[in-house]
């Protein structure tokens, strides 16, 4: 890990952003000393990263989806932003961040268009076992394989919000997928067939899945949603499903998908997130990278130019309305810091 680069003019509102991101938006983060945020290189790690944000005097932080607990948010002073280069914020403590009088962002709709277009990828490269093919011929080993066309399959889409949409979208209207939704309620059911191609949607999990040929899953990280497939929901699938996961790893039960992949229980999965990042096996005999039928991607579904175009300008966007105080048009994921912001510093007795 290379070190900090802090800033070298004072005039600007010093941000610091993680390695990773800023390395996936240079110029963006270089351009915006123009508009007074003058971003600077840290590592991710919180430990380092609050050590950084106390040498510097960084107002605000741009962070990706390492996990922060503590240091970080007693590093950065009220008022300033912990802005997520991403959508999923599961990462962050929003409670704690409120306690400190934080303000937490994200960059909605910045990775949609990414994200599907890999999911899609993944359902194509299960379909046609694209992965290990690909792998034999490099090896030197001509093994084609039987594979099947998507036309007439049933994905069934879990979680119908932007991405779950788009997928559905392009599956059935693009390869002649009969596609079902899942979803918490019976709310904009006619949009969803209407709009995003949807042959049904019902909020009934079992239902939705006895036919299915792929199960993509689109449904938010959070406490609500940890192991949304268990052991249970797993069983429901039937053998020939393939599971897709590029919503986030907690919503897995990654134990539980080794031993239906292992014993044939299910045809195969295809993930670009998990439970711990950089991957590890949630047990040491449970190693999906072992198993021939899982494809398994760096958490790579948001990683394109443009994508990290958007969610950059999106989080500097943020910042700039922090600093001017219109704190109503950030993308505020804890909204209910504005209070003690708008009253602001205790006057003393």
């Amino acid at each position: 890990m290379s070190s900090p680069l802090l800033p070298s003019a004072r005039t600007a509102i010093d941000v610091a952003v993680t390695e990773l991101e800023y390395g996936k938006a240079i110029a963006t983060f270089q351009e915006a000393a123009a508009a007074g945020l003058a971003c600077f290189r840290v590592p991710g790690g919180e430990a380092e990263l609050a050590a950084a944000v106390r040498a510097s005097g960084a107002r605000h932080v741009v962070v990706g989806v390492e996990i922060y607990h503590g240091p970080l948010y007693e590093a950065l002073s009220a008022g300033g932003v912990i802005a997520r280069f991403g959508v999923g914020h599961d990462n962050i403590d929003k409670a704690f961040a409120t306690s400190r009088g934080l303000l937490c962002t994200n960059t909605p709709g910045a990775l949609h268009d990414s994200v599907t277009e890999h999911t899609i990828n993944l359902l194509l490269a299960a379909a046609r076992h694209t992965v290990t093919v690909a792998a034999a011929l490099s090896a030197g080993s001509w093994q084609p394989r039987l594979g099947v066309e998507l036309k007439g399959k049933t994905l069934v889409v879990a979680g119908c919000g932007p991405i779950g949409q788009r997928v559905a979208g392009i599956a059935a209207r693009g390869f002649g997928m009969h596609v079902i939704g899942v979803k918490q309620s019976t709310a904009n059911i006619e949009h969803l067939q209407r709009d995003w191609g949807f042959a049904t949607v019902t909020t009934d999990f079992r239902q939705a899945v006895g036919s299915a040929d792929f199960l993509s899953l689109h449904v938010p990280g959070g406490p609500e949603t940890h192991h949304f497939m268990d052991r249970a929901r797993l069983e429901l699938l039937p053998p020939r499903c393939w599971v897709v996961n590029t919503a986030r790893g907690s919503v897995v039960d990654e134990a539980a998908l080794y031993d239906a992949l292992a014993t044939g229980r299910l045809a195969g999965a295809a993930l670009d997130v998990f439970a711990r990042e950089p991957y590890e096996p949630a047990e040491p005999e449970r190693d999906l990278r072992r198993l021939p039928n899982v494809i398994l991607t760096p958490h790579v579904g948001s990683s394109t130019r443009e994508a990290a175009e958007r969610m950059a300008q999106r989080a500097l966007q943020n910042l700039r309305w922090a600093q001017c105080g219109q704190w109503e048009e950030m993308d505020l994921l804890n909204r209910e810091v504005l209070d003690s912001l708008k009253r602001g510093p205790k006057s003393k007795p």
